[in-house]
């Protein structure tokens, strides 16, 4: 955490997955004098590029991006680990003047920048074996069953598919016997030292379902198969957790012959507008937002003169903006 007198100006731009958040935010930037804090917890991965939709090398050399390509994809990566190193992100763009532009669509990584990040008990090794091992035998669903049982905030929030928080939920009930949902209390309390300010990019349902499909076959075409191919034959391999991410896991599927290729990319389809469900219920827990709205056709650059106008108005003084 940032310690300072003055709290330090962070401006968050939100939006489902293939909202065009990130072509507002390159649109934005230049005008601000701004650099990209990535909120996406799978552009970390260096190599996955194809499938997390990383800013390509030349938007990288235009501006300036901050917590992409920081681990290999055969290694964990925790939402702790993340926070440490964006607040060591923010605190070196702050120093320098540069306007910090936290541009991302992972809420929970969101929620951790923006209110800090429960502090649980330890991992047990011994009972996440168990847990994945059960998982690979009966299925993530049954997990996220058990947790809707023990757990009804905690399951309502996290998707069903992400086994590594369905895990982590089920372990600190099984610790603590008390449901992680009513441990992170400090959830909705904003964080010391950060002024925050939220801008999301918002298009029509319909629209937002076109622009997945779209993308995922633009995926398919630059090579992703080809891609998760080198990244399994790499040395180490990838990580469970980078296992699970979407397009990824279904890849995966493929090339262990369990689906056709086609199966795969319209699974990914399916599996990309849920999480774009998940994404949009999850953002209304974020209070106030100053919402751009983004019709089939609309300039990315029409929008950042929408979202420059929106900076003019102070954060919250207190941390997030609500």
């Amino acid at each position: 955490m940032v310690s300072m007198s003055a709290p330090v100006e962070v401006t968050v731009i939100l939006g489902v997955t293939a909202s065009g958040k990130s072509a507002v935010a390159m649109e934005l930037a230049p005008a601000v004098r701004g650099e990209i804090l990535s909120v996406d917890s799978m552009q970390v991965y260096r190599g996955m590029d194809i499938g997390t939709a990383k800013p390509s090398a030349d938007e990288q050399a235009r501006v300036r991006h901050h917590l992409i390509d920081v681990v290999a994809p055969r290694e964990p990566f925790t939402v702790a680990r993340y926070l440490e190193l964006a607040d060591a992100a923010m605190a070196d763009m702050h120093a320098r003047g540069a306007t910090i532009l936290a541009v991302g669509g992972t809420a929970l990584y969101l929620k951790a920048l923006t209110e800090g990040l429960f502090e649980g008990p330890d991992p047990d090794p011994a009972l996440r074996r168990e847990l994945a091992a059960r998982a690979d035998s009966e299925g993530t669903a049954a997990l996220h069953a058990e947790l809707a049982d023990s757990d009804p905030a905690a399951a309502a929030r996290i998707h069903p598919n992400d086994l590594r928080r369905i895990v982590r939920a089920l372990e600190v009930h099984a610790q603590t016997g008390r449901p992680i949902s009513e441990l992170q209390s400090q959830f909705g309390s904003p964080r010391p030292g950060y002024a925050f300010r939220f801008i999301g990019i918002r298009r029509p349902r319909e629209v937002e379902s076109r622009r997945i499909n779209a993308r995922v076959r633009q995926m398919i075409d630059a090579g992703l198969v080809e891609e998760t191919r080198s990244l399994l034959a790499a040395p180490g391999g990838l990580s469970e957790q980078a296992r699970q991410a979407l397009g990824y896991a279904q890849v995966i599927e493929h090339l262990a012959g369990r689906c056709t290729l086609d199966e795969a990319v319209e699974q990914i389809k399916i599996q990309t507008r849920r999480f774009a469900k998940h994404q949009r219920t999850w953002f209304r827990r974020f209070g106030r937002v100053h919402w751009i709205e983004m019709g089939e056709d609309h300039d990315p650059a029409d929008a950042a003169a929408e979202a420059l106008a929106a900076m003019q108005q102070p954060p919250d003084a207190s941390g997030a903006d609500r």
